[in-house]
């Protein structure tokens, strides 16, 4: 056999092989989230600590079972962020994470740029919906609502190894990740 061949063959067996890892991490391990009429955009009210249900519409989703980080959703609301913020939880400082570019409706650039400039608020959207991580609703002014996942600190110290500690909940006593 000459170098030539082997030198090419091994180029090509490198090509497929970045060409399948691209497909798999940008399109290959998510999927479409079917609707749940009435519990896809929850957040944590104020007064009882727990998920609820607001007003929406336009709910369009993906998540992927490789990352509890994965999950990015869309959606419209009538609700104000003046009148969510007097019954939901609130957070500062909150940054979206990238979704893949082809799901159009999520742009984490547009949003982080939003939040920055005030015209939009993120809220707790449910806390532990996998173990670890938090669920991130933003609302714009002008009624749009994006959802992405967040590790919250239990998270972050159970994946970076360090000790987790008392004040993080059981792992068997978290939600389950749809």
């Amino acid at each position: 056999m000459s170098g030539k061949f082997v030198g090419i063959l091994i180029l090509v067996c490198a090509l497929i092989a970045g060409a399948g890892l691209y497909y798999l991490q940008v399109y290959g391990f998510y999927r479409t989230v079917l609707p749940k009429l009435g519990a896809d955009v929850e957040l944590v009210s104020l007064d009882s600590g727990q998920s609820e249900t607001i007003a929406y519409g336009d709910f369009h989703a993906i998540d992927a079972d490789s990352s509890p980080i994965r999950y990015r959703a869309c959606f419209t609301t009538t609700l104000s962020n003046a009148e969510l913020a007097e019954t939901f939880v609130t957070l500062k400082d909150m940054t979206p994470r990238n979704g893949p570019f082809w799901f159009d409706c999520f742009d984490a650039e547009y949003i982080g740029e939003a939040l920055q400039a005030g015209t939009a608020q993120t809220y707790l959207g449910t806390k532990n919906v996998s173990y670890g991580v938090d669920r991130i609703v933003a609302v714009l002014d002008d009624g749009r609502g994006f959802v992405w996942h967040e590790l919250n600190e239990c998270g972050e110290k159970a994946y970076d190894g360090t000790v987790v500690g008392e004040e993080c909940p059981d792992r068997d006593t978290v939600n389950v990740n749809e």
